[in-house]
């Protein structure tokens, strides 16, 4: 398991910035010291290659900045996956996590929590609480199934909601 220390050897990482650069040559690759750390994977998030095993960036600046990998999720409060800047990030379970994430494209509703019910022929509306859904009720429009989406979302996921 990678420690702070070996990390810090490896790599630095600035917090205000949110990135990594190579401190140590890596394999035969001496032309990277200096030089920005990582690739964006295909879901967006930053990776970074240590002896042989890849570590995403914003658990690497959680290491870099508190001595441990996170327990949990580590969300980024502004939504945007390659912002590993230490005040941007946050240990959260998988529904606060969820509750801070953008509408899913698969959602076939218009706005986040928003989804059209075929048979009913109406908007209907439901959040996801300790694992298990909450309906929220039936709508003649996409704005109100949401709007019932934004309040019950506020009042259970608190600073990890996000209407969007």
């Amino acid at each position: 398991m990678l420690t702070q220390a070996q990390l810090k050897k490896i790599l630095r990482y600035d917090s205000k910035t949110g990135e990594f650069v190579w401190r140590t040559r890596q394999g035969r690759r001496s032309d990277l010291i200096g030089k920005r750390a990582g690739i964006v994977q295909n879901k967006g998030y930053l990776s970074i290659g240590i002896s042989g095993k890849r570590y995403l960036g914003h658990r690497l600046a959680w290491l870099y900045m508190h001595g441990c990998f996170p327990s949990g999720n580590l969300d980024h409060k502004n939504r945007n996956r390659l912002d590993n800047r230490i005040i941007n990030l946050r240990v959260a379970t998988g529904a606060q996590n969820a509750a801070n994430s953008k509408r899913r494209t698969s959602n076939r509703g218009l706005l986040k929590g928003a989804f059209w019910d075929k048979h009913h022929q109406r908007w209907t509306s439901s959040i996801g609480h300790n694992g298990k859904p909450i309906y929220l009720g039936t709508f003649t429009t996409a704005e109100e199934a949401h709007a019932a989406y934004c309040k019950a979302a506020k009042r259970l996921h608190g600073e990890f909601f996000h209407a969007g």
